[in-house]
């Protein structure tokens, strides 16, 4: 079965609109871990709208499961990510290029990543990429020599046709087959909710899913606990 990893940066966010240390976005990590969550993973924005720097070390001292932090791919954040050692590191696009639906055009920015994917490795770090579901992004993905990447799966949650859907469904099946063949792993995320996981659980190549508003939003209704099992029960 795929693994669930919660983002807590929706968290974090609430905590500093309040300008407050509450709700403490560790304390969420800890209590899903409990729940029986298979990971964590955090943004570190170049702004740190959300996360912040003592977020990550104090992450990285009490996470359990799996630490993965995503950073935008630039050189301050490369130094930050090796210093924390994580289990793995996702890399983003600059920050002029960050909204929901938009991924690191690997091939574009070859042979930067091909030095920072050698350094992170080398720290033991397993080295992911969010990339559009695209075959051209997971061979250049595959001659970098990453271990990873994440399908942004952001298009599908403002989907409402089925057929649209199933075609959408159909594009990243065919990519995490091409990503499986190259000897990548798959990952997805970004928009994550109950109803595009159900579909997305039909790809029985993608190894784990990043959710983090879906799994948040749930548990203010139900509780941590049962929200983490309502979600990995939908992927069984």
């Amino acid at each position: 079965m795929a693994r669930v990893c919660l983002c807590v940066n929706q968290v974090a966010h609430i905590r500093n609109l309040n300008k407050s240390k509450v709700p403490d976005p560790v304390a969420v990590a800890v209590a899903a871990e409990i729940a029986g969550i298979d990971g964590i993973m955090v943004q570190l924005r170049d702004d740190r709208f959300d996360i912040s720097d003592r977020d990550v070390s104090v992450l990285k001292e009490v996470v359990q499961t799996h630490l993965n932090v995503a950073v935008t791919l630039n050189d301050e954040m490369v130094k930050k990510v090796l210093n924390w050692l994580p289990d793995m590191v996702t890399l983003l696009p600059a920050v002029s290029e960050q909204t929901l639906d938009n991924s690191l055009d690997i091939d574009a920015n070859l042979e930067y990543i091909e030095d920072v994917t050698t350094a992170l490795r080398a720290n033991n770090i397993v080295v992911n990429a969010l990339i559009k579901p695209d075959t051209h992004q997971v061979r250049a993905a595959a001659r970098a020599r990453l271990d990873y990447v994440q399908l942004n799966t952001a298009a599908l949650s403002s989907v409402e046709d089925l057929g649209t859907m199933g075609d959408m469904i159909e594009q990243m099946r065919s990519v995490a087959m091409a990503a499986n063949k190259m000897g990548l792993g798959v990952s997805a995320g970004r928009g994550i909710n109950e109803q595009n996981l159900h579909e997305l659980n039909d790809i029985s190549f993608i190894e784990e899913y990043n959710i983090g508003r879906a799994v948040i939003a749930k548990s203010l209704l139900i509780g941590m606990e049962r929200a983490v099992k309502h979600f990995k029960i939908l992927l069984v």
